[in-house]
């Protein structure tokens, strides 16, 4: 199974996404906010689920928060 954005569009490594809803990130101090861009992400084996880096950290995101640029 392929990951997915909100939109349907089908992600693969490498690509570029960005937030469609302030997200509360465990054990981070920092809120990821609507519309911040991230780079390169990783897809995982689960086809809900996005890995990519914040700073330092490596942190998994749901796709259903994406939306392909």
């Amino acid at each position: 199974m392929e990951a997915q954005d909100c939109n349907g569009n089908t992600l693969v490594d490498g690509d570029t996404v960005q937030v469609t809803k302030d997200l509360k990130v465990k054990g981070m101090g920092k809120t990821l906010k609507r519309g911040s861009t991230i780079k390169n992400i990783r897809t995982t084996g689960n086809p809900g689920q996005i890995e990519c880096r914040i700073g330092k950290s490596t942190i998994v995101l749901k796709t259903e928060f994406m939306k392909k640029v």
